[in-house]
């Protein structure tokens, strides 16, 4: 079997000389770049950062998946923004025995990303490591009356979901654990994998969300914010950020009949709610709208339920006996 060659064998040069072939020509080459906004737009920055061995493993994740799912979610965030791509710039540690074909994969599958969504490669930077990180800041470019912002939320608002959640965490113990999934149809696998690996930011909703406000529309009125820590902890951090609170209705979550049928009610609850990594937007507006909303998007977006004067986040469960009482504290957080 060939060696695979790795990047300490081609060397810094020769790396960026191939990843030099997935940027603009007309951008690279210099200390930075020179990027014009369309006139009368705010630029819209945001960064993160993906981990080997915290967001993705070969296990589970492919090379050009770790591209795409690094792209998606600064997109994700831009989409949240109101903000439409305008580029990123690649900030790559890395081994020197990584094989040279997972960094063009993965460099394959951000351009894969923002072929289909906006954007283009508009620089970097290389860095030798331990454990390969993928840091992403993306840029955008929103009309300042048109920004979204966390902070908007209103009492006696609709809150609205985009899309089905835990789908993302399903593929993921799919991944982990394919005997674990021998009963589960292959449509279904293959959709809650995708979830996982190739998450859609979801800018098209937020097109939508124009197309029923009209171009008139007033954005103080809308809170938005995307959902890749948890619906739970976007409901969370919405209500905090605007200093209301919500009561969510069980029975309204997207949740994907398939996977209840899968792993159970409680579980396909608890990966809704705190799964993570879906991508998916949560949007507080006024009710007409955010049924207009619903009626647009279709199939997996709902109205989970509305914002409150009192602070506190309730989940009132099914059977109606007494609702939960949401916090931080439940989901994801990094340093624990």
């Amino acid at each position: 079997m060939e060696h695979p060659q790795t990047i300490a064998e081609l060397g810094e040069l020769g790396l960026l000389k191939r990843l030099f072939r997935y940027c603009p020509g007309d951008v690279i080459g210099d200390d930075g770049a020179v990027v014009a906004l369309p006139p009368g737009r705010h630029l819209v920055v945001t960064t993160d950062v993906l981990v080997e061995g915290v967001h993705f493993s070969d296990r589970t994740t492919p090379a050009a998946a770790v591209g795409w799912r690094a792209v998606a979610a600064n997109l994700s965030d831009l989409a949240a923004m109101g903000a439409t791509p305008e580029g990123i710039t690649v900030g790559l540690s890395l081994p020197g025995h990584t094989p040279l074909a997972w960094v063009e994969g993965l460099y394959q599958g951000m351009a894969d990303c923002l072929n289909r969504w906006g954007g283009v490669v508009l620089g970097g930077d290389l860095c030798r490591a331990d454990a390969v990180s993928v840091a992403i800041t993306a840029l955008g470019s929103v009309d300042p009356q048109r920004a979204l912002y966390r902070s908007q939320a209103q009492p006696g608002q609709a809150i609205v979901v985009t899309g089905y959640h835990g789908l993302s965490r399903a593929g993921l113990e799919l991944l982990l654990h394919p005997d674990r999934g021998t009963e589960v149809a292959q449509a279904d696998r293959d959709r809650w994998i995708a979830a996982h690996q190739q998450p859609q930011p979801r800018l098209d909703a937020i097109a939508a969300l124009w197309q029923v406000l009209g171009a008139d529309a007033d954005a103080r009125a809308i809170a938005v914010m995307d959902s890749s820590d948890g619906l739970a902890n976007a409901v969370l951090h919405l209500c905090q950020s605007s200093g209301v609170g919500a009561v969510l209705q069980e029975s309204d979550l997207p949740i994907d009949g398939a996977l209840v049928d899968w792993v159970g009610r409680s579980q396909a609850l608890d990966w809704c709610l705190y799964g993570g990594e879906d991508f998916e937007l949560v949007l507080c507006l006024p009710w007409p709208q955010a049924q207009a909303l619903q009626a647009a998007l279709g199939k997996g977006c709902a109205i989970v339920g509305e914002t409150t004067v009192a602070t506190r986040v309730e989940l009132w469960p099914d059977d109606r006996a007494a609702p939960v009482v949401l916090s931080f504290s439940q989901g994801f957080q990094h340093f624990d």
